[in-house]
């Protein structure tokens, strides 16, 4: 079991009236308990809280008339630190598979996985199946990809870092997820806060269905992924951006930590 103090705090300067869509509050699940969190606007505003997409998202939504404009999330999240390699991780054949998990093997916006076939076969298929062939295909992306700060944008895809060989942690899980996906391995992209991530900021990761449940993994390796505080998921991060908006506005600063609780 593990505490951890999260949070953000971010500002921009509103232009004209906005609605704002944000994703960053940590999620609630059996393995992780929110012990208390508090979220401020400022200017004090409206703001309505609800649940979004198949995996059920906690999204806020409020409108911004031009100002100053801060919001600051702050959360105390204990974790089940458990092993996943303690459970079963094995491959399920695509008949066992239970429906929702099934549009985890999709070809996504950022994870092409449609292309990758014959590139995923040659490189793992003929490793043992489950959770030390998905461990291989992290240290491969660890191994042959370079993370640099600024060397994509947010139009990046797989095959486009698979190229280049440089990316960041969402470049990284967007490589791993269509790796797997091209090998009959559902996996999905995970957005959090990652404690002990240097330097600090949301984190991407993923997840890969073994057994019979999601276990977690991150190609990036820049600290221990069961420490990772969830956010949110989705088939990519065009599914869990920490905001969107309708309007004109525009970030002047961005703040985000994850460390453990004193």
């Amino acid at each position: 079991m593990t505490t951890s103090f999260v949070g953000c705090d971010i500002r921009y300067d509103i232009r004209t009236p906005t609605t704002f869509l944000f994703n960053v509050t940590a999620a609630k699940t059996p393995g992780q308990c929110v012990v208390r969190e508090g979220f401020s606007l400022t200017p004090e505003i409206a703001m309505q809280t609800f649940a979004m997409g198949p995996a059920g998202n906690q999204v806020h939504r409020f409108r911004v008339l031009p100002c100053a404009f801060r919001l600051r999330y702050e959360a105390v999240v204990t974790l089940n630190t458990g092993s996943d390699a303690a459970v079963d991780g094995s491959e399920q054949p695509y008949r066992d598979l239970p429906p929702d998990v099934v549009p985890y093997l999709n070809p996504s916006r950022f994870c092409e996985s449609d292309l990758l076939g014959a590139f995923a076969q040659g490189e793992f298929g003929a490793l043992e199946h489950g959770h030390s062939r998905v461990l291989a295909i992290c240290e491969w992306i660890h191994q042959r990809i370079q993370y640099t700060v600024n060397s994509t944008t947010s139009h990046s895809t797989a095959c486009d870092v698979l190229i280049q060989r440089l990316g960041v942690c969402r470049d990284f899980a967007h490589v791993g997820i269509a790796l797997c996906r091209a090998l009959g391995i559902p996996a999905r992209y995970v957005s959090g806060y990652g404690p002990g991530v240097d330097p600090p900021d949301f984190h991407g990761f993923f997840e890969v269905f073994l057994g019979e449940r999601w276990h977690r993994f991150d190609a990036s390796k820049m600290a221990p992924v069961e420490g990772f505080i969830r956010i949110a998921s989705g088939l990519d991060a065009a599914d869990v951006p920490f905001a969107t908006w309708i309007g004109s506005a525009v970030l002047t600063s961005k703040t985000v930590w994850a460390q453990p609780a004193r």
